[in-house]
């Protein structure tokens, strides 16, 4: 047998044929007619010295053999190609593909992109709104925006600003409900979006900061920030928001913030990419301007009192 490697279209249509194990479905995953799917399996076989497969009626199944070469050729083609990800994305210098949430993509990026496009645009952007959670050496993806408490192994990851969640309405609603005893007969809005969280960041956490044992479960309940935030700012309730989707309709007098009480939490947005790409310049340069545009408005926060939720979680 032969030291020298196979051909490469062989050792593909190997790899898809184990993985599938259906010759068909790898056929239709590369492309190619089964009969030319079927024919560089047999060269590999060939080239090798014996089956990689035997073939039964309806299915085929891998020799020992092929069980042997299965892993290390799916892991051989998953490498060559995040190597020609990477290879590619610095050819690919002023193009910037970003995942993001798509709370934080509606509420946070979408109206400050302006700027970023006014003042970089050399650099193409390329979104993505989704909760799935990429694999940034897999999936054409140079810079996620995630939120939670990580940890974020193996790749670069930076906090962007401490999060927290006080209850905000329109000035309107503000007028009706001025007081915090007057809060508890508001239309309040629920948040589900951070349920996950624990210990539970909701109103009857706010409530137990500000003194109150009041746990109001009837309101609206929305899965994304962004529709609870929107729903707030059409005059539909009083949303516990939190503090990356609610400062800027606070500076420009959308929402208020009439309770200077604010719940601390340590779930907080992350800036993650691949070690070593934080410093090409493109992500760089998207970094430093996202640290720019919350800096703008850090001076909201320097108007609460914050409690951590930790300190008023049921014992």
């Amino acid at each position: 047998m032969p030291d020298r490697l196979p051909p490469l279209t062989a050792l593909r249509a190997f790899e898809a044929a184990a993985r599938h194990l259906s010759f068909a479905k790898a056929a239709e995953e590369l492309n190619v007619t089964p009969a030319a799917l079927s024919f560089q399996i047999k060269s590999l076989e060939a080239h090798f010295g014996q089956p990689l497969f035997l073939r039964l009626n309806r299915a085929v199944e891998l020799t020992a053999a092929g069980k042997a070469l299965s892993p290390g050729t799916t892991e051989g083609f998953d490498r060559l190609a995040a190597a020609w990800r990477s290879a590619r994305r610095l050819s690919e210098s002023n193009t910037l593909s970003v995942t993001a949430g798509p709370a934080f993509t509606a509420k946070w990026l979408a109206p400050r992109l302006f700027q970023f496009a006014q003042d970089h645009p050399e650099i193409e952007l390329r979104f993505a709104a989704t909760l799935k959670i990429v694999d940034l050496a897999r999936d054409d993806v140079d810079v996620a925006i995630r939120f939670g408490r990580g940890p974020d192994v193996g790749l670069h990851s930076r906090p962007l600003a401490q999060e927290w969640l006080t209850p905000v309405m329109t000035p309107e609603l503000h007028r009706r409900y001025p007081t915090v005893e007057s809060l508890k007969s508001a239309p309040l809005l629920h948040d589900d979006s951070i349920a996950f969280l624990d210990p539970p960041c909701d109103w009857a956490a706010w409530f137990r900061a500000v003194g109150e044992d009041f746990a109001p479960t009837r309101g609206a309940r929305f899965t994304q920030a962004d529709h609870a935030i929107d729903a707030a700012l059409n005059g539909a309730g009083v949303v516990l928001g939190r503090r990356g989707f609610i400062v800027k309709d606070i500076a420009e007098g959308r929402l208020v913030a009439p309770f200077r009480t604010a719940l601390a939490i340590d779930a907080h947005f992350r800036f993650v990419c691949l070690p070593g790409t934080e410093d090409r310049p493109a992500i760089r340069a998207f970094h430093d301007w996202i640290i720019a545009e919350i800096a703008k408005l850090a001076h909201i926060s320097e108007e609460f009192t914050f409690v951590d939720v930790k300190d008023v979680s049921p014992k």
